[in-house]
């Protein structure tokens, strides 16, 4: 189960519908090994598609190098879907490397009125995805 707090919740849907129509993507860093997603770090999605994104391989190798200093990890790793459901597709599952992420998917379909808006997180290792539940809370 993915615990995430409002104000988190928040920056990830504020996020995908200011990026919309390009799909948005991002990291939520949290301390080694505590599994609690803490700091909110918006990305470039370096292919400004509406149906692909792309981490610049320079600011993924920036923000991995400012982690480990600070002895966090990725907890959360989100993008938007801009017209299909919030599912991981193919390619989202073979880019998938991080097996203790949480990826977190929204679909922005709503704000063009093709489908309604959603915020689902998977866990996706070796290729297999899980989907599971999403609990909002004010507070860790």
């Amino acid at each position: 189960m993915l615990t995430i707090t409002q104000a988190l919740y928040d920056q990830i849907v504020a996020h995908a519908r200011e990026d919309h129509p390009d799909e948005a993507c991002g990291v939520i860093a949290g301390p080694v090994g505590a599994g609690r997603p803490e700091r909110f770090i918006p990305m470039l999605n370096a292919a400004r598609s509406p149906t692909f994104y792309e981490f610049d391989s320079q600011d993924l190798l920036k923000l991995y190098r400012e982690m480990d200093d600070r002895d966090e990890e990725p907890v959360v790793i989100y993008h938007s879907h801009t017209a299909t459901e919030a599912y991981p597709s193919r390619t989202d599952i073979s880019y998938a490397n991080e097996p203790g992420a949480h990826y977190v998917l929204v679909s922005t379909a709503d704000a063009d009125g093709v489908g309604e808006f959603q915020f689902r997180s998977f866990r996706i290792v070796e290729g297999e995805v899980t989907e599971e539940e999403v609990k909002v809370v004010e507070a860790y």
